[in-house]
Formats: structure tokens, sequence, C-alpha cells
């Protein structure tokens, strides 16, 4: 890639197109594979060594230390949110004029805010991201290269100059042309976070706390798809959800209050026995649901 895009000042001393990964969990180990197999150097940290270096045997060609972070061109923080926060504030120095940085955190209102602060005493950019991909277990373990292949990736762009942001957008589309993402939707870091909780978070919460039923201990050969599919996201990973929900509480907690309104509507036209409120409301459901799909 020519170091004469206008996001490119003089200086920059990173080889184009390698990257640098912050955390090889789920998102940052899959990013690591999907690059690795399209012939990119991948350099990785990760707080755990012993993860490291299981990937350095066939995907990582190094770690992501002082001497390699000012050579990559794309930097991705995959780790929960304020340690992704902490690794740029310490190294923020330390990464190439002209490079990008990214997250894949699932908030976005908290990360912004102070990454996009610290850019703006750098000559590199940072960019919200979120890829929508993912499934219900965690850890290098479960990765996989075609994780993101067609999925949509939600981006939050810094404010500057119109001409400067779509070159550095483009640079990012095809920096991450390995992955595969189906879609990219910009977005405002306030917009993705009250409709993150909606599609998202609340999701984990039905999911989590509707397990706790006695009768879940006993639903082997009474259930099938409805079941598998509203207890899939049961099972999650409580430290960084924990973090992610009270990252996003305001939203994450109305939504909330309105499903308990809406649930106790049920429960009322139940527990009357009332036929007809029941039938409008299920009815109604249908309708929104129908409508959200041809939108």
């Amino acid at each position: 890639m020519s170091l004469e895009h206008p996001s490119v000042p003089e200086g920059a001393t990173f080889v184009p197109g390698r990257i640098g990964i912050v955390g090889l969990g789920l998102m940052g180990g899959s990013f690591a594979k999907a690059f690795h197999a399209a012939g990119c150097e991948v350099f990785a940290w990760n707080r755990t060594h012993a993860t490291l270096e299981l990937a350095m045997i066939e995907t990582v060609d190094g770690e992501l230390d002082e001497q390699t972070v000012g050579s990559c061109e794309l930097i991705i923080l995959a780790g929960y949110p304020q340690a992704s926060i902490d690794w740029l504030t310490a190294w923020a120095p330390k990464i190439s004029p002209g490079a990008i940085v990214i997250d894949v955190v699932g908030v976005k209102r908290v990360i912004c805010k102070t990454c996009f602060e610290l850019a703006a005493q750098h000559e590199w950019t940072f960019v919200g991201c979120h890829p929508m991909a993912g499934t219900q277990f965690s850890g290098y373990a479960h990765t996989r290269a075609t994780m993101f292949r067609n999925a949509p990736m939600v981006v939050v762009p810094p404010a500057m100059d119109d001409f400067v942001r779509a070159d550095v957008l483009e640079r990012l589309k095809t920096l991450l042309l390995p992955c595969g993402f189906g879609s990219f939707t910009l977005t405002s870091a306030e917009e993705h976070d009250e409709l993150i909780a909606y599609t998202s978070q609340l999701a984990h919460v039905v999911s989590n706390a509707y397990v706790k039923s006695p009768a879940a201990q006993k639903h082997k050969g009474f259930s099938a798809g409805s079941y598998k599919d509203l207890t899939r996201v049961a099972r999650l990973n409580a430290t960084m959800w924990s973090e992610l929900f009270l990252d996003n509480a305001d939203y994450l907690s109305a939504e909330i209050g309105t499903l308990i309104s809406n649930l106790q509507q049920y429960k009322d036209a139940i527990d009357a026995g009332d036929q007809a409120r029941l039938h409008e409301l299920l009815a109604e459901g249908d309708r929104l649901k129908r409508e959200s799909e041809r939108s």
C-alpha cells in the first residue's frame, strides 16, 4: 500500500498490511487466523503468554512488543473494554504515524471517548468498530478464520476532515478484506450503544435469566428448537458481559424495563383468562416481527 494516502503522514514506520492484535480470545484469535490464512503478517499481545505461544505455533508471526508495534499498519484491540483502553493508553506513543487502530468491543461510548482523545494527541487514527459475529463460546480454542465471513461490521468513524476520513475508511475496508465482512455500517457511538442494548445485550440477559427456571434442569426429552434458540447465549463469559452491561447501563436498563412491562401484559391476560387480550398481544408481536424483517 502506497504511503501517498492523505491520511498517512511522512515518517510512517509501518510495514504495509502488517497486523497487530491485542488479545487472543474468541474475536482476536479469529482475526489472527483470518489474516494468517490470507498470507498477512500478524503480531499479537496477550495477557496470558501461554495462549500467545500456542498461537505462534501456526498463526501468529511474533509478539506485539516495543520492536514490532511501530511496524503495524492496523492494530486491533480485542480485549475487554477497560483492558483495551489501558493497553492503548500505555502504547500510544509507540504506534506508527498513519497507522489505524480499531477496537472490536461491544460498547462504543466508553471506548470511543478515550480512544478518540488519545488519537488526537498522535498521528495515528482510531476508528471504533464492532463486528456482528461470534458464538456462545469464548477463548482461543473456539476461534476460526471464517468467523467474520459475510458478517456486518459496525463502524464509528472519528470527527475529521471528510476527505481524510473517507480515505481512512477506504484503507480500513481494504485492510479488513481478508476477514470477509459482508457489510459496513457507519453510525455514532451513541446510536450503536442504544441499538446494541436491544439486539445483543438484552438477548443475553433474557437467555441467562430464562435458564434459571427449575424446569431447566428437567427439560431433556421435552425441548426442541425453541428452547435451543432461546438458551444459546445463556452460556457466556460473565466477567466480560458484566463489564459490557455496566458500560451501557442506561440503555440496557431501559430495554429490560420495556421487556418487563410487555411481559406483565401477557401475564395479566393469562391470569385473567382473557383470550381476546392474549390473542391481541400475540398478534401484535407477530406483526411487528414481520414488519422488522421487511424493513
